[in-house]
């Protein structure tokens, strides 16, 4: 039996809660990532999936934001996902990231679409955890079209599919899925569409039952959710108050089986 703390967080780039990106200084920027490792820290996770985070973009202090924050935030391994590469004067090279307690295998960064600006995509890696393998996979939808994160969604079930096909023999569980869906969980949007096609795999639970995520001081949606399959245990599961991002990190605790 081994215990696995998971966290998602869109960190919305280390801004804050301040509208407008590009506006503070580095040390600024430096500063407030302290704050979030320390929140990592506190929520003691042995995964955090993380969102809207830059590797070097000039909006964004020019900095690794993904080695600032393993460094302060205490974690041994970690993995990035470009989704978005912007070269020249105004710089943007930002994405997805995995930090992890336990080895990263077999990561790979794939981007939906091809734009320079604003484009979402995912992150897929297998955490080994003692002698279990865990397929996590770490997704940020569009947020203006609903037509948009349906198509996604569908890349990101032939994703696991193909993945499934070559790879489910080492693993210990199905995909563990989560991040930023862009959409609550009703019928006819991209979450229930994903979970609705997980269940090629088995049943699934989605996660938080309760609570909003967005916006962060006073929160109306939940727009973040970790899908865990059966099979795994889950013993907790909420929202976590902070006011670090536009969105609020969600927190899932759950048991793996035997290896």
């Amino acid at each position: 039996m081994a215990r696995l703390r998971i966290v998602t967080y869109n960190i919305a780039h280390g801004r804050g809660l301040r509208p407008i990106q590009g506006l503070q200084s580095r040390r600024s920027m430096r500063a407030h990532l302290l704050r979030i490792a320390t929140l990592l820290r506190t929520l003691d996770a042995d995964v955090v999936a993380l969102q809207e985070i830059d590797e070097r973009s000039r909006w964004a202090g020019n900095f690794d934001q993904v080695a600032y924050l393993q460094e302060h935030a205490g974690y041994e391994h970690a993995l990035f996902g470009r989704t978005t590469l912007r070269e020249g004067i105004f710089n943007l090279s930002y994405g997805n990231a995995f930090l992890s307690r336990h080895p990263l295998l077999e990561g790979e960064a794939i981007t939906f679409g091809r734009k320079t600006v604003g484009e979402k995509g995912f992150l897929f890696a297998e955490a080994k955890v003692g002698k279990r393998t865990v397929p996590l996979l770490n997704l940020h939808l569009n947020y203006r079209s609903r037509a948009s994160r349906l198509d996604q969604v569908r890349q990101v079930f032939r994703y696991l599919e193909k993945q499934h096909n070559t790879r489910a023999p080492l693993w210990s569980v199905p995909p563990v899925v989560c991040g930023d869906f862009n959409t609550a969980r009703h019928a006819s949007d991209a979450t229930a569409s994903l979970l609705q096609e997980l269940k090629h795999f088995g049943d699934y639970a989605l996660l938080p039952a309760g609570g909003k995520t967005f916006p962060s001081p006073l929160p109306t949606r939940a727009l973040d959710f970790v899908m865990v399959p059966a099979g795994i245990q889950v013993e907790r599961s909420e929202v976590v108050r902070s006011w670090l991002s536009d969105h609020r990190p969600v927190l899932v605790e759950v048991i793996l089986p035997n290896s």
